[in-house]
C-alpha cells in the first residue's frame, strides 16, 4: 500500500510538470513591457510618498489584475488603502561644541520634535569608527536601541551618512495612532570625539496621508480557506540628487523586477486554473521607508490560514551562484525552499540558502511579519547585494538588467511551487518569534 501511495504521489507531481510545460509561463515580450512600463521615467521611481507617481504604478499593476482575471483582494480598485501620519522636517539644526554643522554632516532619525542637550542624562552616546560597517552598525542602533542617543560617526563615513540622510531625513512616516515615543531620536554626527556642549533641534509638521497595497486574489477550488501569497514590492526611492542630470531612481531591479515576476505568476496560474489553494497576489507599497504595506497587510490577515509566503524581491541579475539560481532567506526555518526544489528535478534551476547570513535578510524584507507569525513566508531573489553599486541610485535601469535571468526565475518559482498552489504539499512552519 505504502508503495501503491507513493506512486500515486509521484504521478501527481509528474502530471503538474507536464501541465506547467504545456501552459507557457511566461515570455521575455510580456517582462519587457511591464519592466519598461514600471521603470519607466513617467513613473518619476515610484516614491511611496509621492500619491500621483506611486498612484500610477498602483493603476497599472490593477489594470493587469483586471485583464488577468483576478478578483479583488480589499476594495474594488484592487487597492488595499490605510492612512499613515507623515512628519515632514521644517528646520534642523546641530551645534557641536561651538560649531553649527552644515546639512551633510549630521542625520536625525526618529520621533524628534524638540531640542537634545548635553544636559540630558538618558542621552546615551555611542561610536562607529572608520573601521566598522556603517551600514550595518547603523541598522542595529536604530532597531535594537529604544534610547535617545548621539551617535559620533568616523569622517570615512561621510558620503554614506549624506547619501542616508537623503533617503531617511526629510520624512518621516508612521501609522495613524501609532505610538513611537518609546523609541528615542538617534543623532549621527560626522566627529572626532565628544564636545562638552551640543545642542540639536528639530520641527516638523504633520499630516495624515493615505497609502496603498495592491491585491488580488484567484479563490481556491477545494481549500478556499488555505491561502498562499505570492508577493513584491512596487514602490522605490523617487526623485534623488541628480547624476549627470538624472534624478530618477527607476528601481528595475528594485522591484520593478519582482513586481514583474508577481503579475507574470499571477497570469500564469489563473491560466493553469488548478489552484485548490487561495491565492493572493499582493503588491506592497512603502517597503523603501519601513515595510508599511506589508506591516499593514500582514496584521491584518490570519496567519493560521496562510500556508506559504512567496516574496521576490529583485531577480535582474545572476545570483552569485551563477545564472539558474535563487536564494531564498531564512532558508532553514522551514522546508518550503526543499520542497520547491523537489518540483524542479531534471532541471538545471537551483534554490539555495541565503549566502548574506550576517544581513539578517530574512527579517529586514516584506516577508518578515508572517515569518514572526509563524508563516513559511520566505523572500526570492538574486542580489548580490555585496557588489550591487546600482542600488538606490539612478543607474538601476532596465539595461543594466539580464531579461532572461527574470525569465528563469519566474519559471523555476511557477513550476517549483506547483505542489503548494494545488494542495498536494505543505511546508513546515516557521518558529515563532518570542517577545
Amino acid at each position: 500500500m505504502r508503495n501503491q501511495l507513493l506512486s500515486l504521489l509521484f504521478l501527481a507531481l509528474l502530471s503538474n510538470f507536464s501541465i506547467a510545460q504545456e501552459t507557457q509561463i511566461t515570455s521575455t515580450e510580456n517582462i519587457s513591457r511591464i519592466l519598461n512600463t514600471l521603470a519607466s521615467d513617467d513613473m518619476r521611481g515610484r516614491s511611496a510618498l509621492n500619491i500621483n507617481d506611486i498612484g500610477k504604478a498602483a493603476d497599472f499593476i490593477a489594470n493587469e489584475f483586471k485583464e488577468i482575471g483576478l478578483k479583488p483582494y480589499a476594495e474594488e480598485t484592487f487597492r488595499q488603502s490605510f492612512i499613515v501620519e507623515r512628519s515632514k522636517v521644517t528646520e534642523q539644526n546641530v551645534k557641536f561644541g561651538k560649531k553649527n554643522l552644515p546639512e551633510d554632516e549630521f542625520l536625525i532619525w526618529g520621533d524628534l520634535n524638540g531640542t537634545i542637550t548635553e544636559k540630558d542624562k538618558n542621552t546615551k552616546q555611542y561610536t562607529i569608527t572608520d573601521e566598522q560597517d556603517f551600514s550595518q552598525e547603523f541598522r542595529n542602533i536604530v532597531q535594537k536601541d529604544t534610547s535617545t542617543a548621539v551617535i559620533l560617526v568616523g569622517k570615512k563615513h561621510a558620503p554614506l551618512l549624506a547619501r542616508f540622510k537623503k533617503i531617511y531625513n526629510r520624512e518621516q512616516v508612521k501609522f495613524k495612532d501609532q505610538n513611537t515615543s518609546s523609541k528615542g531620536a538617534k543623532v549621527f554626527i560626522i566627529a572626532d570625539g565628544i564636545e562638552n556642549k551640543y545642542n540639536i533641534s528639530q520641527k516638523k509638521d504633520s499630516q495624515e496621508f493615505s497609502m496603498f497595497n495592491v491585491a488580488g486574489i484567484i479563490p481556491g477550488k477545494s481549500k478556499p480557506d488555505e491561502f498562499v501569497i505570492i508577493s513584491c514590492h512596487y514602490d522605490h526611492i523617487g526623485i534623488i540628487q541628480p547624476v549627470e542630470q538624472d534624478s530618477i531612481a527607476n528601481g528595475a531591479d528594485d522591484d520593478a523586477s519582482g513586481t514583474t515576476a508577481m503579475i507574470e505568476l499571477a497570469r500564469y496560474y489563473k491560466k493553469l486554473n488548478n489552484n485548490e489553494r487561495t491565492l493572493i497576489f499582493v503588491a506592497f507599497t512603502g517597503e523603501e521607508i519601513g515595510m508599511f504595506g506589508s506591516k499593514y497587510f500582514s496584521n491584518n490577515i490570519d496567519p493560521e490560514k496562510v500556508v506559504a509566503m512567496i516574496n521576490i524581491e529583485m531577480i535582474g541579475k545572476d545570483s552569485k551562484f551563477g545564472p539558474n539560481s535563487l536564494y531564498i532567506t531564512g532558508y532553514e526555518a522551514s522546508d518550503l525552499g526543499k520542497l520547491m526544489q523537489e518540483n524542479l528535478k531534471g532541471s538545471a534551476f537551483t534554490f539555495h540558502p541565503d549566502p548574506y547570513t550576517t544581513q539578517n535578510l530574512f527579517y529586514r524584507s516584506d516577508n518578515a511579519v508572517l515569518a514572526a507569525l509563524g508563516v513559511p513566508a520566505h523572500t526570492f531573489s538574486t542580489s548580490q547585494i555585496d557588489k550591487d553599486q546600482y542600488y538606490h541610485t539612478v543607474k538601476d535601469e532596465v539595461s543594466t538588467l539580464d531579461i532572461n535571468n527574470i525569465k528563469s526565475s519566474i519559471e523555476a518559482i511557477a513550476t517549483g511551487a506547483i505542489g503548494i498552489i494545488n494542495g498536494s504539499q505543505t511546508p513546515s512552519r516557521v518558529e515563532k518569534l518570542r517577545d
